[in-house]
């Protein structure tokens, strides 16, 4: 049985194929059309998943590099991440609830709704026969948090668990506990809009000078710069906090009802002014106001997860939602010891949702068995399209472009003598990762004791805010040799200490300091990768799930004794990470990475031919 699963029309569009049960492809629509965090309906993603499936005929493009043929056959199903008729009548109850306010708000949303959103199952029908595939007579709409908790729990190694969901809403919901029992799920208790820890989040990304969806990450990233000097403040005025993790918002500090902007002139004269402009100087005020909503953030979370555990008596938990995307408070969940086992959806925002809704449809609306075998199903989160060795030859001779083809005996220990050699390297190889992260397959590596990488990485190759950290991939044999952490950690959603006996001494003047002082100050003997609270957010590879990445970072530990490297994504500042080479080779040389690796093809930036970028690409990808 095929499933195809879709999510899209709000932010990160995506596609799934799965087959009896088995994720057989996904990808965000973000990959294909350049535009970060895409919203609209995911066409490129699913012809990609169709491919994988041989479901279909025609051409998938692709520029030089097409991603395969769509072959024959057919779906069994399609399901729809939400349900939009339900979705459309809490927006349309919003906006009566607050007229005559929210008048432009509701002129733009509805006119789109009738035109488009509404009608998701004809768009689906109509874009399927177009590429050559008959759509099954029904879509399947489960509910929004419905397809985030399937998204967490199906896949998940565990035969039973409670499952929470976290994000800025659904159609009604902004936080559920859950209950997933072999092939069963069902939800037991929720939140309403518009009360919403992933909305009051966005809100003070918002205030901070960040892009709402988009932005979240950098105001986790900033916290630990600042103190928790507002989080009492927080707790008094805007937000009603009760002991087993329920709340609810003062919605007249709160712009999103009404207006277009996420806060009101009452959160503005709280705060003691206006939010800070984008690109502005970050400010002690943004510092400490980043911490302060983190730990409001973390303490919420660990009250519905205590409270998850107490109602359920369930001993894992999987999580998902945007909210689950906040490795710091994860970490602060792991070490509270709630939970004997905790697993998190690595695609845990809207993308995931098409993951969901499909195994949501094979389990539940088809009744089909689920098996467990102690690993999660994600695959490594290596679900995106492949590249073979003469392709990438083919594209590379075209373009005249010089290389070396590196055997694979050479492919591994040839790399690593570079990243020891402080060289930055842009990395594709094999199937490109769902989901936010990149995790050795579409990274950007370096050298994490090296103490002027971060800099270099940050301000030279990502062009992004000097302040913001870099993960360490890590053999998962040596996790707890680097980091109190003694469980792995393979989607780099954990945030862990680094070793105290790693670390330098805090010299004691820290927060007197610019960040860009601050964050150049080495922590310890892995400073590239250590964050000011001498954290990190850990990913672990595991030889099994990453065979090519593992053998890259053991060869760079037996030239250096050093057995992690830094990874970040392989992209620019307001770019989707790289999908295919021709990505790859593009932002290699907008940037001041010095090596290209394309599977086994290592291209040397000095030897290549005068090179036309023929698009700024500062105007056509938006900062976030």
């Amino acid at each position: 049985m095929k499933i195809l699963g879709i999510s899209c029309f709000y932010h990160d569009a995506a596609a799934c194929l799965i087959e009896d049960g088995v994720i057989v492809a996904a990808a965000q629509e973000e990959r294909f059309t350049r535009k970060k965090h895409d919203l609209d309906f995911p066409a490129n993603a699913i012809r990609y998943c169709l491919a994988e499936g041989g479901i279909g005929v025609g051409d998938l493009g692709g520029g030089d590099l097409g991603v395969g043929d769509l072959g024959g056959g057919g779906l069994d199903a399609v399901a729809f991440y939400d349900m939009p008729i339900l979705k459309f009548h809490r927006i349309l109850e919003t906006y009566f609830a607050v007229a005559p306010k929210g008048l432009g708000p509701f002129m733009q949303a509805v006119p789109l709704w009738l035109r488009e959103k509404i009608w998701i199952e004809s768009t689906i029908v109509d874009a399927l026969r177009g590429m050559g595939v008959e759509a099954p007579n029904e879509v399947i709409f489960p509910e929004h948090h419905i397809s985030h908790a399937a998204s967490a729990f199906y896949p998940s190694p565990y035969e039973e668990a409670a499952v929470v969901t976290l994000d800025g809403v659904g159609e009604w919901a902004t936080a559920t506990i859950g209950v997933g029992e072999g092939n069963k799920l069902r939800i037991v208790e929720q939140i309403d809009f518009p009360h919403s820890l992933g909305l009051i989040y966005s809100a003070f990304t918002y205030y901070t000078g960040f892009r709402v969806n988009s932005g979240e990450y950098k105001l986790m990233g900033l916290a630990p710069y600042g103190e928790g000097t507002y989080t009492q403040l927080i707790l008094d005025k805007l937000i009603d906090l009760k002991a087993d993790g329920s709340f609810r918002l003062d919605m007249s500090y709160f712009g999103y009802l009404d207006g277009v902007v996420m806060t009101s002139a009452k959160f503005d004269a709280l705060f003691g002014g206006p939010a800070r402009e984008a690109e502005a100087p970050i400010t002690r005020r943004e510092m400490d106001i980043a911490k302060s909503i983190q730990e409001v953030t973390e303490e919420i979370v660990l009250r519905i997860a205590r409270h998850a555990r107490e109602s359920t008596g369930k001993r894992n938990l999987c999580l998902a939602g945007g909210v689950a995307l906040n490795c710091v408070a994860n970490g602060k969940l792991l070490r509270a010891g709630i939970f004997d086992n905790i697993w998190i959806q690595p695609a845990a925002g809207d993308a995931g949702g098409a993951v969901g809704c499909a195994l949501y449809a094979y389990h539940e609306k088809f009744g089909k068995p689920r098996t467990t075998d102690g690993h999660d199903a994600m695959r490594g989160a290596c679900l995106g399209p492949q590249f073979s060795n003469d392709q990438i030859g083919a594209y590379l001779d075209a373009h005249g472009y010089i290389y070396t083809k590196l055997s694979d005996d050479d492919w591994a220990t040839t790399i690593a003598a570079h990243i020891a050699d402080e060289k930055v390297i842009g990395l594709l190889q094999g199937r490109m990762e769902f989901g936010p992260r990149a995790l050795g397959n579409r990274s950007i590596i370096g050298d994490p004791r090296s103490a002027k990488m971060q800099s270099v990485m940050n301000l030279k190759i990502k062009y992004r805010e000097s302040f913001r950290p870099f993960a360490p991939s890590v053999l998962e044999e040596r996790i707890s040799t680097y980091f109190e952490l003694d469980q792995p950690s393979p989607y780099m959603l954990l945030v862990a200490q680094v070793q105290p006996s790693r670390c330098n001494p805090p010299q004691g003047d820290e927060r007197d300091l610019d960040v860009h002082t601050w964050v150049k100050r080495p922590r310890s003997d892995i400073p590239a990768i250590t964050h000011v609270d001498f954290s990190a957010r850990v990913q672990s590879v595991r030889a099994e799930t990453s065979p090519r990445y593992h053998a890259l970072i053991s060869a760079f530990e037996a030239q250096t004794g050093c057995g992690l490297v830094i990874n970040t994504s392989f992209n620019v500042r307001g770019e989707p990470i790289v999908c295919t080479p021709e990505d790859a080779y593009r932002c290699f040389m907008r940037t001041e990475i010095d090596y290209l690796v394309l599977e086994n093809y290592l291209i040397k930036k000095t030897d290549q031919p005068n090179w036309e970028d023929r698009e700024n690409w500062q105007e056509t990808f938006k900062l976030d």
